[in-house]
């Protein structure tokens, strides 16, 4: 079964190892807030606002969750030390579209996705699922794996940071936007590169995607 997806808009960011120059003091003017937010949360604030998408159901997809966070709690354990309440706050898989919901009193679906390297695919696949109500949706990803270290680990990703959202709905209209892989695709984790591709492909002449189930 194919399900025919329109893009409304999209938007993405990545970056080597930060994504610099966001609008967080702007979009979050309040420092309490601010000071609360991960990476992975500033980066979608970041996307959502320039897509102007504030209240709307969500589907949300991470490979590796709140990196930064759970990476300090293992040190802390590993050190014998206290475990800090706001990186314990902020472990799980949901936190950053958590806050992006409290912030703009979103009080409609959200829904936090993990599956690997094939995350945003599932993303899209479950977008595709929930579009059939006629809502407008707004299907977003980061991943955020730049910690102490990493290179330790990462041998084969150039961005360490990186989110991408699209804005759709359902569409009875024609696919003309796929995504294929390539040797010039963009080099961030794989569990990006479906959505990142749509979102670069993207204009007003390629704007449908079917999505098998």
């Amino acid at each position: 079964m194919k399900i025919n997806l329109k893009i409304i808009d999209a938007s993405y960011l990545y970056a080597d190892s930060e994504v610099s120059s966001l609008n967080t003091k702007e979009i979050v003017p309040k420092m309490m807030q601010r000071r609360r937010l991960t990476k992975a949360s500033k980066l979608l604030l970041e996307l959502m606002n320039k897509m102007t998408f504030t209240k709307g159901r969500i589907i949300y997809g991470t490979a590796f969750g709140e990196l930064l966070a759970t990476s300090k709690i293992l040190k802390s354990i590993l050190n014998k030390e206290t475990v800090s309440p706001t990186d314990f706050q902020n472990s799980v898989y949901n936190t950053a579209v958590s806050y992006a919901s409290i912030l703009h009193n979103n009080e409609e679906e959200i829904l936090t996705i993990s599956s690997g390297e094939q995350t945003s695919l599932a993303v899209l696949k479950v977008g595709a699922v929930k579009a059939m109500d006629n809502d407008e949706l707004l299907l977003i990803c980061s991943e955020t794996i730049n910690i102490e270290n990493i290179d330790v680990l990462n041998k084969c990703q150039n961005y360490l940071e990186c989110a991408v959202a699209l804005r759709v709905k359902i569409s009875e209209e024609e696919e003309n936007l796929f995504y294929k892989t390539s040797e010039s695709e963009i080099n961030v984790p794989i569990s990006m590169r479906a959505m990142l591709n749509i979102a670069m492909n993207f204009n007003e002449s390629a704007n449908v995607i079917g999505v098998e189930l």
